[in-house]
């Protein structure tokens, strides 16, 4: 009797993999979206400033911080999407799999606890990849996420590894909910309909429309996160000082690298649930009926 993939489901670390895989793909998008969002001169776009930082750098620099960005995904997405994979099974009653509700809480738990442990790679994440637009004295020059870490908690505190740790876990609420709870629902409604089987097209098609709420959830946070990260010590007095100092640059000053966030979590989106979903079909295990 053949097995009914549908019920197959994901093993606890599947998530973080295909997060950490997603985002060697992205990476490049991700920097361009935390340049754009600490840029504070003259308006410019998302091509402009990528030819720049070519021209200037070279193509390599696209890929910097890419190991703090991996480390982020291990950490990060690792536990968002561990816990929600773990508690999931759990909350099925009677074969019917948990309402939306249910799904946005063990996203939102999920992603609090993510943004949290994630918070020190997502730190030197954005450092390593500001750091080709500052000054040669200015820079931090960190070797790799473990460099940047140690350095970090010797020289400025254990405590400034969590600078933003509020932003970055409320991000990571909403995100978590964008990318699992949403997409875990359009997925079920497709699967109902006639149309979508348990296949790359139906993981495509509700990952796209996922990474499309996530983003428009997500942006200002975004935006405030990456700011008190990078942030030299005393910039700003807190969190409500950085959303009137950037309040005061005007409203699209919240959604500033938009489209570059949208671009790069769309496709980051969509490639972490290919990704997991391929391991969920070939290496998960059988839900019990």
């Amino acid at each position: 009797m053949q097995l009914d993939n549908t019920k197959r489901i994901s093993k606890w670390y599947h998530g973080g993999l295909a997060s950490a895989a997603a985002a060697c793909c992205t990476h490049p998008l991700d920097l361009l979206k935390v340049h754009l969002q600490t840029h504070q001169g003259t308006r410019i776009g998302g091509t402009q400033m990528a030819v720049n930082i070519v021209r200037s750098q070279g193509v390599i620099a696209l890929y910097n911080g890419l190991s703090a960005s991996v480390g982020r995904q291990l950490t990060y997405s690792m536990t968002r999407f561990a816990f929600y994979d773990v508690m999931k099974p759990l909350m099925i009653k009677e074969g019917k799999d948990p309402t939306m509700a249910q799904k946005m809480l063990l996203a939102s738990i999920g992603g609090f606890m993510g943004g949290v442990v994630g918070t020190p790679c997502d730190l030197i994440n954005v450092r390593m990849q500001n750091d080709i637009k500052l000054p040669v004295e200015l820079r931090r020059n960190y070797k790799h996420v473990f460099d940047g870490l140690y350095q970090v908690a010797t020289k400025e505190g254990v405590s400034t590894l969590f600078n933003g740790v509020t932003m970055a876990s409320a991000r990571a609420v909403l995100i978590t909910n964008g990318q699992l709870a949403f997409y875990d629902q359009i997925k079920e409604n497709l699967l109902q309909t006639s149309f979508f089987q348990d296949n790359i097209i139906t993981h495509f098609t509700a990952s796209l429309m996922a990474g499309t709420i996530a983003t428009a959830m997500t942006q200002p946070v975004d935006v405030m996160k990456t700011r008190l990260m990078n942030a030299k010590k005393g910039e700003y007095r807190g969190i409500w000082d950085c959303v009137v100092q950037t309040g005061k640059q005007g409203p699209l000053s919240f959604f500033k690298g938009f489209v570059p966030a949208f671009i790069r979590l769309g496709p980051q989106t969509i490639l972490i649930w290919v990704f997991k979903e391929q391991l969920r079909l070939r290496f998960g295990k059988q839900r019990d009926q």
